[in-house]
């Protein structure tokens, strides 16, 4: 699998041939990234000034209020050369390895940097090396940030009070750190150091042919007590022998991430685009503590747009789609825990609001610690006054007439339970689920045809007072029915259960209408239609996951219609459940293709889409939609190549799918050439035959088994069984 997904990976390098613009900015640059889950690097500037922008995930303003919490800007490396104003420009970002390689050139002076962020140790690691035949001389300054990366518009946006510092080092260390120490709900600070290992002075002399190597160390005060001493102590201790073994680890890391599985298809732009979706993620999502927010770690102005927070009316959830299918399982793993910090809170709303109490009612922002971003403060009363006087407030918490939020909040719990049956899982996220099916089957009414009705939801941000979204038609049923698995998984509140499987049972079906002569879905019972933006009408296919390739014929061809009729194949907002949608119900797979080839070229080079101010929440939009058209559990059935044109070549490996089952697989000249699954729960598993009308030859961990008949294969394993299967010689 390591050589495999080297091989593929290593050809990838994001190419960065001009300036980034988009930086400082309160949304998603467009600058190359760099980062290890905690630490965001994101590179700008001149030749003559490049700057290394600095962030944290765990480096908040932690306050709950509307516009009062917020992921924040933390400084900047800063490297002064004045001889190179007149360079020209050229980093490369190698996705393999996650170094990136800085290149200016005037004349005879040309200078190379290095640069990475170590998985050890919270280290940015700069490596000078003067390629050219001249002297260059330049200054390497630790600085906290400067006015262009704040805004100040009060009363909408205020700067808040934060305590700094900044000084150096007899040893020519600089050091400066930022904090949240007043007028906040939890303090926070965070603190970074730097030097050049050979000199005690930030300004060097590079002649020829002589390289150098600057470090800067960055903490927190969750990772450490002292945080500023913490940095100080590392940079201390950093040496060259230091330096490559830290080099070392990180690309290590960032090989095992590549090796836990790959896809190859022949279309290399969208295979560029599915790895560096990839990248993306598994530079800013690995702290368990601290998600990454809406525009990934690489924060450069304070208060992001909508508060850089976690957005529950799906924001939050979609950067996260396509790493359980990709088995990049730890970068998946920051997901669940500002949700389940959260819980005290959404009791209080379930309770207050609705009457409903051990059940959970979330608002529409939150952030770490169980902050809520979005708390009616003076700040709304003052600006946004419309959204209380519009009923979009409930009990101080902005809601914009939603209910649906805590269930959206369910759908990568769904998928990290169902791909992994980990027991040590189900447990931690069994108490948020348990809490949102405690609210839905209490908060539901029946009505006189006996169908449990979805009252005042609304579909869309501010429709107060709809009956029947078709979205939380769907995320309920998900919700169900998760909860009633893991209460049969853990052996827990099967009382409970049944009622949850009662309701489910009995929830109103999808509604429907016609459009130009052909029936599609309708977006709610009573409210809006149709919306001419968003992807709301098709979230219930995914990621609620509720209508597959195993669904009545009605369902999906009322779906392909709806898909038809969207069309919504490059929607700011959308694009990251419409396409798989469409893979779900098997739309034309050349169509889907040619969408994503184009939307996979409407990218920054670091692989933002152009144009749309949103950040990580379409790193999934690729992964995703390839690898279930590549392979797909629909109701319990594994599919191979279920929606890929068989005119492609196409293989997999590691993929992984419901069951916890990973699958490998081929598709060369139009037939599969064989088919791996390893099973690391041991479940049943059905797969539908790849090889229809002919008999299948297969072995279990190696022993020759009996050939498989038949146009739906089920195999018993065991925990660790290895399959492999092909079509039997004739």
């Amino acid at each position: 699998m390591l050589d495999r997904s080297k091989a593929i990976v290593s050809q990838y390098v994001a190419k960065f041939d001009r300036l980034a613009t988009r930086i400082p900015s309160q949304v998603a640059v467009d600058a190359p990234l760099l980062g290890n889950g905690s630490t965001g690097v994101a590179i700008a500037g001149t030749p003559d000034r490049q700057t290394y922008y600095l962030a944290r995930n765990d480096f908040w303003r932690l306050k709950s209020g509307f516009n009062e919490s917020y992921p924040a800007v933390l400084g900047k490396v800063e490297v002064a050369i004045p001889m190179l104003k007149k360079a020209s420009y050229q980093v490369d970002v190698d996705l393999y390895t996650a170094i990136a390689t800085s290149t200016f050139q005037a004349g005879d002076t040309l200078l190379e940097i290095r640069s990475f962020v170590s998985e050890k140790d919270d280290c940015l690691i700069l490596q000078f090396q003067n390629k050219g035949k001249k002297q260059i001389n330049g200054q390497i300054n630790l600085l906290l940030p400067a006015e262009d990366q704040f805004k100040n518009n009060p009363p909408a946006e205020s700067l808040f009070p934060a305590v700094t510092q900044q000084g150096t080092r007899g040893n020519g260390t600089i050091f400066i750190s930022r904090g949240f120490e007043e007028l906040v709900d939890i303090p926070t600070k965070a603190a970074v150091a730097g030097k050049i290992i050979t000199q005690q002075q930030p300004d060097f002399n590079l002649h020829a042919g002589e390289s150098l190597t600057y470090v800067c160390a960055l903490s927190s005060n969750f990772k450490s007590k002292n945080c500023v001493e913490k940095v100080l102590k590392t940079v201390d201790g950093l040496d060259l022998k230091n330096v490559k073994l830290l080099e070392r680890e990180h690309k290590k890391w960032w090989a095992d991430f590549w090796s836990e599985s790959y896809v190859e298809i022949p279309d290399k732009v969208i295979e560029k685009q599915y790895y560096l979706s990839h990248y993306v993620m598994g530079s800013c999502s690995r702290d368990p503590q601290f998600a990454p927010p809406i525009f990934g770690t690489w924060i450069t102005r304070e208060i992001p747009n909508w508060n850089g927070d976690y957005h529950l009316n799906y924001n939050y959830m979609a950067p996260y789609y396509g790493l359980y299918s990709s088995n990049h399982l730890a970068a998946a793993g920051s997901y669940e825990q500002p949700l389940l910090d959260f819980m005290e809170r959404g009791k209080f709303y379930s309770k207050e609001i609705t009457g409903i109490s051990e059940g959970l009612l979330y608002p529409v922002g939150i952030g770490p610690k169980g902050m809520e971003t979005t708390r009616q403060n003076a700040i709304m009363e003052s600006v946004f006054g419309g959204y209380i006087q519009g009923g979009q407030v409930e009990h101080k918490g902005l809601f914009f007439g939603q209910k649906s939020n805590v269930s959206y909040g369910v759908t990568n719990m769904a998928t990290a339970f169902y791909t992994t049956y980990d027991r040590n899982y189900a447990r931690k996220i069994y108490p948020y689920v348990r809490g949102a099916a405690v609210f839905w089957t209490n908060y539901v009414k029946k009505d006189e045809n006996g169908r449990y009705v979805i009252f005042n939801d609304a579909i869309h941000e501010g429709t107060v007072g709809d009956s029947n979204p078709i979205l939380s038609l769907g995320l309920v049923r998900q919700t169900l029915q998760l909860a009633a698995d893991l209460s049969a998984y853990l052996d827990v509140d099967r009382q409970l259960a049944v009622n949850w499987t009662q309701v489910k049972a009995n929830l109103a079906t999808f509604p429907v209408q016609e459009k130009e002569g052909q029936p599609v879905f309708r977006y709610t019972e009573k409210g809006p239609a149709w919306w001419n933006d968003n992807t709301l009408g098709i979230q219930h296919i995914f990621p609620a996951m509720q209508i597959d390739l195993e669904s009545d014929q009605r369902w999906i061809t009322i779906s392909r219609n709806t898909i038809e009729k969207m069309g919504r194949w490059t929607d700011n907002n959308g694009t990251n459940s419409f396409f798989p949608a469409a893979v779900r119900v098997g739309y034309s797979a050349d169509s889907i293709l040619y969408h994503l080839h184009r939307y996979s070229q409407h990218t920054y080079p670091n692989g933002f889409q152009r144009n749309n101010p949103h950040g990580i929440e379409n790193c999934s939009t690729v992964p995703t939609t390839i690898n279930q058209m590549l392979c797909g559990i629909h109701q319990q059935v594994l599919k191979l190549f279920p929606v890929w044109p068989k005119q492609q070549n196409g293989q997999f490996g590691n993929l992984r799918v419901d069951g916890a089952f990973l699958v490998s697989s081929k598709l060369d000249n139009g037939a599969v050439t064989y088919v791996e699954i390893l099973s690391e729960q041991g479940r049943n598993l059905m797969l539908d035959n790849p090889w229809p009308g002919h008999k299948i030859s297969w072995r279990k961990n190696g022993k020759i088994m009996q050939p498989f008949e038949g146009d739906r294969l089920r195999i018993a394993t065991k925990k660790g069984d290895r399959i492999y299967l092909q079509v039997a010689v004739q």
